[in-house]
């Protein structure tokens, strides 16, 4: 029997700045949630292409439930521009300089 593999679910790490400030965050984006006492980084969940993020002070983000590598590309580069946007500046609108993804599997 031949195996398969699908792909379901793509994780990527990325930097987009050197700091966040992640209560400015949370008042900033709508949908975004942070509760230091529960979790160190901000969950931002966006819908169309959908995925989630985990936003933590030091500036890294972890994408999480896309189903396709340009779908990362999209979301982070979204995510860069609104918060962008929104007052942070120093955010790299460019964050494929440090995107990475794990492939193969290290199983």
């Amino acid at each position: 029997m031949e195996s398969t593999i699908d792909i379901v679910n793509v994780v990527a790490s990325t930097k987009l700045a050197e700091a966040f400030d992640l209560p400015k965050i949370e008042a900033e984006l709508e949908g975004a949630e942070y509760n230091k006492k529960k979790f160190p980084g901000l969950v931002y969940r966006v819908k169309a292409p959908r995925a989630a993020f985990l936003i933590f002070t030091s500036g890294k983000i972890v994408c999480t439930g896309s189903k396709n590598i340009e779908d990362v590309r999209t979301v982070i580069t979204t995510l860069a521009k609104k918060l962008k946007s929104n007052g942070f500046e120093k955010v790299d609108l460019d964050p494929r300089s440090t995107f990475r993804i794990l492939w193969p599997p290290q199983i």
